[in-house]
């Protein structure tokens, strides 16, 4: 634009250009023609255009008036357009500002695709590979069955190959999940095996069992000793307890019986599975406890030490619960200690002072008893209208000792005139039988102490009787009572004495001690104290032995009778 028109401008628009004139391209081109214009056109030129639009308005209001509805239409279509382009331009603008999530959400997509790519691509290889699969998969189950039916031999190289393939492909979820259920499994077969070795075997079954702990390598040597002890100990106990325990003979007989079967067995299953190992060095395993060395000898010496232990204790709780037999139950025990020599356990020293103690203590408690007996019948003994047949009884037993040297052991019949003397010898005799059937040599000098002070505290008690009653008696009570003294003193020890050689001869004593008879009796062993026996009653006592004569007293049926059995001392 040129300084000239823009001068035209300000003449005809003082108040500035329309805004709808001033990008108006002909507005210029109108300019230059009104240039070219006469004063008598220019003059005509704005009635011509008030012409022109009015004739232009009254065409447009033909133009609405005819096509009213056009228009209405059309302006109805312009606001709709209008709220659409809005509306377009919303959502657009909601676009826009989705497109960054999206564009993150489509590469999200393409990874993931990739990644199922790649899944379905494995997917179709382990479709393929199915059948190799399948048997990896089923390695746990076909183990367990294996375990289950004992086939260990196929289970150890299953566990084997598992776990060669969990060092080579234990990063793999499946291989490491197989792994571990087949050491779950390895761990119940273990347990398994050391629960077979609590049952009764024999040696192969044994020879079988440990071979299979030892190549588990679950335990070292002196562990796998300990196990296979432990575990046999369990069954051999329970053994033990399922025999019954009512009647004492025979719960010591059977334990004789199951002990010495089944720990012999022990034994030899013991040195046939460790024959050579006593004296190796121990195994990386085998860690000591604060620097104390594990010996698998000294622990298989302590085990069986252990249960000898236990076996000596049954038996001397079964020998004081009452044994009736002891010769039976020592003979077994004896044979039970001898068969062990072979295995360099023979241990029948252990048990004769067993059986001597329970001897002895059931011995005393009869002497015991026998002393109250006494007691008892002493106190309701009398001497009233007593009347004795003691010289023609005596006589007869003389004539059959003349004639039969067995009658030198049978009671004399004198006591039967003394009710309480003839009770007493009956329970001596009672204990000296039981004795008889099992008597060590060891109690020799211990029953004869015993029925020394038993006899001494008779002869107190017959002295207390006397000194009780003795105001009250007549002559004849008197004279019965003095025979009564005659009767113990000169009868009834002596028979003790000879009863006590007879269970204990002085010829197999002097062999075992290594001394002769002179010296057996200076000793006092087996021998009756008649002088201390009687000193409560040496006033009492008769001085002089009627019937006693030489030849008796030195026949073979007085032999180891001291001097207590005449009536000089």
């Amino acid at each position: 634009m040129d300084l000239e028109s823009e001068r035209i401008l300000k003449l005809i628009f003082p108040d500035g250009v329309p805004e709808n004139l001033a990008d108006n391209p002909e507005l210029f081109n109108y300019l230059n023609k009104l240039g070219s214009y006469k004063v008598e056109q220019l003059k005509k030129e704005q009635t011509r255009l008030a012409e022109e639009t009015k004739h232009i308005v009254e065409q447009t209001q033909d133009l609405a008036i005819s096509n009213y509805k056009t228009f209405i239409k059309t302006a109805e279509n312009s606001r709709s357009i209008y709220k659409e382009f809005q509306k377009a331009e919303s959502q657009v603008g909601t676009v826009v500002e989705k497109l960054p999530e999206l564009s993150e959400k489509c590469e999200t997509f393409l990874e993931k695709s990739v990644e199922i790519n790649e899944q379905r691509r494995l997917n179709s290889i382990t479709l393929k590979k199915n059948a190799q699969l399948l048997e990896i998969l089923e390695l746990p189950q076909l183990m367990e069955r294996c375990i289950r039916e004992g086939r260990y031999e196929e289970a150890l190289e299953l566990a084997a190959y598992v776990q060669k393939m969990g060092e080579n492909q234990g990063h793999i979820l499946v291989v490491k999940s197989i792994v571990h259920s087949v050491e779950s499994l390895w761990h119940t077969m273990l347990v398994q095996l050391v629960a077979q070795l609590r049952t009764d075997l024999q040696l192969p079954k044994c020879l079988q069992i440990v071979g299979y702990l030892r190549r588990m390598q679950a335990f070292g040597t002196n562990e796998l000793k300990l196990k296979f002890l432990q575990a046999r100990d369990s069954w051999l106990s329970a053994s033990l307890k399922a025999i019954p325990m009512d009647d004492a003979q025979q719960h010591l007989t059977k334990t004789i019986e199951v002990t010495r079967v089944n720990l012999f067995n022990i034994i030899t299953q013991y040195k046939a599975i460790f024959p050579d190992e006593d004296n190796m060095e121990l195994t990386q395993n085998d860690k000591p406890l604060q620097g104390v060395s594990c010996d698998g000898e000294r622990l298989f010496q302590s085990w069986l030490h252990e249960k000898i232990s236990d076996f000596l204790k049954t038996l001397e709780m079964d020998l004081q619960r009452g044994i009736t037999s002891f010769d039976t139950v020592l003979g077994q025990c004896m044979y039970f200690g001898l068969s062990f020599s072979r295995v360099g356990a023979d241990f029948r020293a252990l048990m004769a002072p067993i059986f001597v103690r329970v001897i002895k203590d059931k011995f005393l408690g009869a002497i015991s008893s026998v002393n109250d007996q006494f007691e008892r019948e002493l106190e309701k003994y009398t001497l009233i209208n007593k009347i004795t047949v003691h010289t023609s009884r005596q006589q007869s037993s003389t004539a059959k000792s003349d004639t039969n040297d067995i009658e030198s052991y049978s009671p004399p019949e004198t006591l039967l005139d003394f009710h309480p003397l003839a009770a007493l010898c009956n329970g001596y005799l009672n204990a000296l039988n039981d004795l008889r059937l099992c008597a060590p040599t060891a109690l020799a000098n211990d029953v004869t102490l015993a029925l020394q002070q038993s006899l001494e505290l008779v002869a107190k008690r017959i002295l207390a009787f006397y000194r009780q009653e003795q105001q009250a008696f007549t002559s004849s009570e008197r004279e019965t009572f003095s025979k009564l003294c005659y009767c113990f003193a000169h009868e009834m020890i002596p028979y003790l004495q000879r009863c006590i050689h007879a269970i204990f001869p002085t010829s197999a004593l002097c062999g075992h001690l290594g001394v002769n008879l002179n010296t057996l009796e200076a000793m006092k062993i087996t021998y009756l104290q008649q002088k201390d026996i009687l000193e409560p009653l040496k006033h009492l006592v008769p001085n002089k032995i009627e019937v006693m004569t030489k030849s008796d007293i030195t026949s073979p049926k007085m032999e180891g009778t001291n001097v207590a059995v005449t009536a000089e001392g």
